[in-house]
């Protein structure tokens, strides 16, 4: 194993990344979850190759760290004599619950792996970029709402079934409807959105689309032509124009073709961070008890900030094999769900997680700091971000209604996109950056040791300024980044409580 991938692709097991604390690498079972003998193994691994930090990410993927190039290949060749089977190739997400969730609008396996063959058979694997992603959501008590992706296909009841609802570019709440069609008609359309991205190269996203790019895909240059065609598509795609046609549906861009402006698109990601919308709209945390069939439950425990050292890992995983789990299972924002196991025995593998560090209550404030490793587990890290985030979240829970990320440099590796407020180390020692992302210009900089304080001040700032009933992230956008900058790199002389 001598290929490394660059910063900003997946770090797959043949390809690890190199980061500031080392080798980083990816995986995502086959099978979608691990059995706990598995996990311990994979642990156990971790441990002998790696740092002994594993991570589990907001989209629902586990990470080791700390890897050489040496030790890179041994866990890879380790993985394989456990038997994990690893996805590889475009990235298609089904929910953490897929086929098991009562609640579910539909099973999404059968459609994703269908989209998988189809990308295959197209020869799109080796045209696209690896952080090219599809999600296929069948809906129920965890859908991927705050999973951003390419292509997003949601099911949806009808009066004449379950339909698809397709949409690009976008988390849930964001991203742009083309059309509501049948499994057929949503995966076709998914492929040829795929093969217009492909055309514009391996860096390119949906996001690159044109409007007449997504005109075509949601099928409106053929209303006067196809009035009455059955709602499938006919995947005679053109590489030069990149069209498609299918039957009518409800979108927001349909306005375009009727000679109006479009109509307005739902939200945007920065929109609705500052304005109170929590991120992801209503999904729920994976986090707590979930109910499958008849009296059977899993159990969903977070990483505090979707890190944990491998021994707890073992020492949870352990516990859970004593308790009768079967399977534990990946989920996106940072969480591990546990199935199989007799309901009298949730309660105390919650007591033991949490007695491990894990996140066993899906309002506990760390659920909404994003915080890489920072310093001194990062070489490229230039601020403690846990030791800062274990302090906010305990001193000013009360005030975290909205993202806070904390990033030890500017790469923002925790959460790439804007958060409301992110504290990010570098030579000046903590900057403010205000609704932007870790790569913006901080407002104001603190010293590194003393960036919680800087945020207890803008949290005390919140509390003497918003209004009863409003939330937080709707005051910090009232109150305009001047003045929260301001209030983050004011002195606190006041003796703390």
């Amino acid at each position: 194993m001598n290929a490394f991938s660059r910063r900003g692709a997946c770090p797959a097991l043949s390809a690890p990344m190199q980061t500031g604390d080392g080798l980083l690498v990816r995986l995502n079972p086959v099978a979608g979850g691990l059995s706990p003998k598995l996990l311990i193994g994979l642990a156990e691994s971790a441990l002998r190759h790696g740092n002994g930090i594993m991570e589990v990410t907001a989209r629902g993927s586990l990470q080791i760290r700390g890897l050489t190039a040496e030790s890179a290949a041994l866990l890879a060749a380790e993985v394989d004599a456990l038997g994990i089977a690893v996805r590889t190739g475009v990235l298609v997400e089904t929910g953490p619950l897929a086929g098991i969730d009562p609640q579910e609008i539909a099973d999404p396996r059968p459609l994703a792996e269908r989209i998988r063959v189809a990308i295959e058979e197209a020869g799109l694997t080796q045209r696209l970029g690896p952080k090219v992603s599809l999600v296929v959501d069948g809906g129920g008590q965890l859908t991927l709402d705050a999973v951003t992706a390419d292509v997003r296909l949601e099911a949806m009841r009808a009066d004449n079934g379950i339909v698809w609802s397709v949409s690009v570019a976008g988390d849930g709440p964001n991203a742009k409807v083309l059309a509501k069609v049948d499994a057929d008609a949503a995966r076709d359309i998914a492929v040829a959105a795929l093969r217009m991205v492909a055309e514009k190269g391996r860096e390119a996203h949906a996001r690159d689309l044109s409007e007449r790019q997504l005109v075509s895909l949601a099928g409106w240059l053929c209303l006067t032509s196809l009035p009455q065609a059955p709602p499938s598509v006919l995947p005679d795609i053109s590489p030069s124009r990149g069209e498609i046609t299918l039957s009518l549906t409800v979108s927001p861009i349909s306005d375009v073709v009727r000679g109006k402006p479009a109509s307005k698109l739902p939200i945007s990601p920065l929109e609705g961070e500052m304005s109170g919308r929590t991120e992801g709209g209503a999904s729920r945390k994976p986090i707590g008890l979930f109910s499958l069939a008849g009296d059977i439950f899993t159990l969903g425990i977070g990483l505090p900030y979707g890190s944990m050292p491998a021994d707890n890992i073992i020492a949870l995983a352990q516990s859970a094999l004593a308790l009768g789990t079967t399977e534990i299972r990946l989920a996106p924002s940072r969480a591990l769900l546990f199935l199989g196991q007799p309901a009298d025995t949730n309660q105390p593998l919650q007591h033991t997680a949490a007695t491990l560090g894990f996140v066993t209550d899906p309002a506990d404030p760390r659920t909404r700091i994003a915080a890489c490793p920072g310093a001194p587990a990062c070489a490229s890290g230039h601020i403690a971000t846990r030791d800062i985030a274990e302090t906010i979240a305990a001193e000013n829970a009360d005030i975290l209604d909205f993202t806070l990320h904390i990033s030890g440099c500017a790469k923002g590796c925790a959460h790439p996109g804007p958060a409301a407020l992110t504290i990010v180390g570098g030579e000046n020692g903590a900057g403010l950056v205000v609704n932007a992302t870790a790569k913006a210009l901080p407002a104001g900089y603190r010293p590194g040791y003393d960036a919680a304080r800087g945020v207890s001040r803008v949290a005390a700032v919140i509390r003497n300024a918003r209004y009863q009933g409003e939330t937080a992230a709707h005051c910090l956008t009232r109150l305009g980044p001047a003045a929260i900058a301001e209030a983050y790199r004011q002195a606190q002389t006041e003796k703390r409580k």
